[in-house]
C-alpha cells in the first residue's frame, strides 16, 4: 500500500514539474490569442528563453540574471511578432513559424560559436540554477501516514518557478475575467472594431498582449534549462510549444480548462518515462520509439475530437486594419 501510494506521489510529482513549461506557455498563447494575436511561434520564443537563459547563467554563474536574459529574449521575438503582424498586418501564422524556424537554427549555431560543445552550452553548476523551495516541517510530518509522503514528495523541494507559475495561473484567471484590463484584452479579441470606437487602441492592447506573452514564454525556457534542467541542449523544448497550442485549443482559450489539458499532456509524459524498459505482462517490453510518441497521440486524439467543438476568439488571426 505504502509503495503503491509513493509511486502514485511521484508520478503527481513528476507530472507538476512536467506540467510547468506546458502551463506557461500555454497561458502565454492565451493572452496574446484572446487579443486576437494567433501565436505560432511559442515553440520558438521558449527555445530562444532556454538558450539565453542558460548561457548568461552559465557565464555569469547567477541563475536570476540567466532568468532575466530568458524573458529578454522572449519579449524581443514577441515585439518582433507583433511588428509584423500589429504594425505591418502580416500573416500571424507564417511570422509565428519563421521565429520557430529561426530560433531552432540560431540557437545551436551560437551555442557552437560561444562554448564550441556541439551546439549546447556547458553544464550548470548547482549555483547557475534556479533553486528549488525546501520546505518546513519535512521531518516532523516523516511519520505522520499519508500526510507525511504528499508532504514530501509533492510539496517539498518544488523549483521556485512552479511556484511562481501557480501563482501566474490564479492571477491570470482574476486579470481575464476580473480586471479591466482583461475586459479591454478579451474585447479587442472579439470585435476590435467596438474598442476602436470606444477610444481605444486597438494595437496598444495587442502589443500589451504580446509583452505578457513574451514573458512567459521566456520563463518557460528558462525553466526547461536552467531550473528543470542543467543547461541548453538543441531541440530541447521538443514540441512543448505546440502541445501548449494544443492545449490551449483543447481548454477552449479559457485557464481552468487549459490548465487541466497541460497536466493531462504532462501525466501521459511522465507516464511514458516511467514505461520505458518496462515488461508488462502478455504485452512484453513496449518499444521505447512507442512510449515516447504517447502524448503526441493523445494530442492528435484530443483535437480530433474537440477542436471542431472550440470556438476560438472571432477576430483571431485577422489584422485590424482602422477605417479612415
Amino acid at each position: 500500500m505504502e509503495d503503491a501510494l509513493l509511486l502514485a506521489l511521484q508520478l503527481l510529482g513528476a507530472t507538476v514539474r512536467v506540467a510547468t513549461p506546458l502551463v506557461l506557455a500555454a497561458f502565454a498563447g492565451m493572452y496574446c490569442e484572446r487579443a486576437g494575436v494567433v501565436d505560432i511561434g511559442l515553440e520558438g520564443k521558449m527555445l530562444a528563453g532556454a538558450f539565453f537563459s542558460a548561457a548568461v547563467a552559465s557565464a555569469t554563474l547567477n541563475p536570476w540574471l540567466g532568468l532575466l536574459a530568458g524573458i529578454a529574449a522572449g519579449v524581443t521575438l514577441a515585439m518582433v511578432h507583433g511588428f509584423a503582424c500589429i504594425t505591418h498586418n502580416g500573416n500571424q501564422v507564417v511570422s509565428g513559424m519563421a521565429i520557430n524556424i529561426l530560433v531552432a537554427g540560431l540557437a545551436p549555431t551560437l551555442a557552437y560559436a560561444w562554448f564550441h560543445q556541439g551546439g549546447q552550452t556547458p553544464l550548470l553548476p548547482n549555483q547557475a540554477r534556479i533553486p528549488a523551495v525546501d520546505l518546513p516541517g519535512v521531518d516532523a510530518l516523516a511519520g505522520v501516514p499519508v500526510l507525511g509522503p504528499i508532504y514530501r514528495e509533492l510539496f517539498n523541494g518544488n523549483n521556485i518557478l512552479i511556484w511562481v507559475t501557480l501563482v501566474l495561473v490564479i492571477a491570470t484567471h482574476w486579470v481575464l475575467h476580473r480586471s479591466r484590463f482583461g475586459l479591454r484584452l478579451r474585447a479587442v479579441g472579439e470585435n476590435p472594431a467596438a474598442v476602436d470606437t470606444a477610444g481605444l487602441s486597438v494595437a496598444t492592447l495587442r502589443y500589451q498582449a504580446l509583452l505578457v506573452t513574451g514573458v512567459l514564454t521566456g520563463m518557460a525556457g528558462a525553466y526547461l534549462s536552467t531550473g528543470h534542467g542543467a543547461g541548453f541542449v538543441r531541440d530541447m523544448t521538443a514540441g512543448k510549444g505546440y502541445l501548449a497550442l494544443a492545449a490551449l485549443i483543447f481548454g477552449k482559450w479559457r485557464p481552468g480548462p487549459t490548465l487541466f489539458a497541460c497536466l493531462l499532456f504532462a501525466f501521459t509524459d511522465a507516464v511514458q518515462v516511467r514505461l520505458q524498459g518496462v515488461e508488462l505482462p502478455v504485452i512484453g517490453v513496449i518499444p521505447v520509439q512507442f512510449i515516447q510518441m504517447l502524448p503526441y497521440v493523445l494530442t492528435v486524439l484530443l483535437l480530433a475530437g474537440f477542436v471542431g467543438k472550440a470556438i476560438a476568439p472571432k477576430a483571431s488571426g485577422i489584422p485590424y486594419v482602422k477605417e479612415r
